[in-house]
């Protein structure tokens, strides 16, 4: 059954879907500084800063608008997402307690030119959709920064309600 299939029934799991993407879900990746991966407050989950890491611990890295294309940035953009959900799973321990991604914040290491952030962050909401469904679809900013923790060309962080 294909991803578009499985958005329109209303018994899909997160699971169902990550599975019809062909996507299997890394460890959470570990934090990189002092800071917890995730904090929850009431029903609310509230994710650390993720980047574009591979299960493997590989980064991608470079500035989008030099040596990054907006392609390869939203494909970033999209693993970071994977990450994400990673910690999801970590911090819920199902992801069917997902009530809803309340807003992403997506930070781009761009060069001063650049202007498509939101093109890139779309990686990151477009997988979240397909993941989650309604309960996927958030509110969002898509910025730029000269520099990111590691020169990764993406971070983004997530604030999502449970039950």
């Amino acid at each position: 059954m294909s991803i578009s299939e499985l958005a329109k029934r209303p018994d899909a799991t997160p699971y169902d879907r990550l599975a019809a993407l062909g996507i299997v879900l890394p460890a959470a990746p570990s934090p990189i500084a002092n800071f917890v991966t995730h904090v929850a407050e009431g029903k609310l989950l509230f994710l650390s800063g993720q980047g574009p890491t591979e299960a493997n611990g590989t980064l991608h890295t470079g500035k989008v608008g030099d040596d990054v294309s907006v392609n390869a940035a939203y494909e970033h953009a999209r693993l970071t997402g994977i990450n994400l959900i990673a910690v999801m799973q970590a911090a819920l321990g199902d992801l069917g307690r997902v009530r809803r991604v309340v807003k992403l914040l997506g930070m781009v290491n761009a060069t001063p030119e650049f202007a498509d952030h939101p093109a890139v962050i779309n990686g990151c909401s477009d997988l979240m959709n397909e993941v989650f469904g309604e309960r996927g679809v958030h509110a969002r900013s898509a910025v730029g920064f000269g520099s990111l923790p590691n020169q990764i060309t993406v971070e983004i962080e997530a604030v999502v309600a449970f039950d």
